[in-house]
């Protein structure tokens, strides 16, 4: 399987424009990480990205979505009481660790393997302008499979709204 860095430099931060590339595949090389393609792709931008940083001081990324009362899911979440499905959120969250496990070198495809405890303390809803996904790398595992461990938090106009712990990525080759 191709290195992700034979493809990729990292950057500290990304643009939609970058993201949506991630989302045709490739971006990391053939087989490797990519994100999804809109409406499932969760974020406009990723504004920080390090190996180093975060609560436990082995890596984060902050990702955030800009909010327009349009979004395809206040339609159907609920009427009459719009917001954004806390899975979604969720979600993205899981979307972040994979890309974050390929921009860091590891190859694979992401795919979400579980969470071990979820809150939710608020909701996003048309009102609200911007959500502000934050997650911390807490440990990663690189064998056969590779595994991501991270806590992450949603901010809803910088209050927090959702706490997930223990959210955990691998990266597999790929199906054909």
């Amino acid at each position: 399987m191709p290195n992700p860095h034979d493809f990729h430099s990292p950057q500290p931060s990304y643009t939609r424009d970058e993201l949506l590339r991630s989302s045709e595949g490739g971006y990391f090389g053939p087989g490797n990480a990519q994100l999804p393609a809109p409406p499932m792709l969760m974020m406009d931008r990723i504004s920080e990205i390090s190996l180093d940083g975060g609560e436990f001081g082995k890596g984060h990324i902050v990702g955030e979505l800009d909010i327009v009362p349009g979004h395809w899911f206040f339609d159907c979440h609920f009427r009459g009481d719009a917001m954004m499905p806390a899975s979604l959120g969720l979600d993205a969250m899981w979307q972040m660790i994979g890309y974050w496990l390929g921009w860091s070198g590891s190859p694979g495809k992401g795919r979400a393997i579980g969470v071990g405890e979820v809150a939710f303390t608020g909701s996003v809803t048309p009102q609200t302008r911007r959500v502000r996904y934050e997650v911390a790398m807490r440990q990663v595992r690189r064998g056969k499979l590779v595994l991501g461990f991270a806590d992450g938090r949603v901010l809803a106009d910088g209050t927090c709204v959702y706490t997930a712990k223990d959210m955990r990525v691998g990266l597999t080759k790929a199906v054909d």
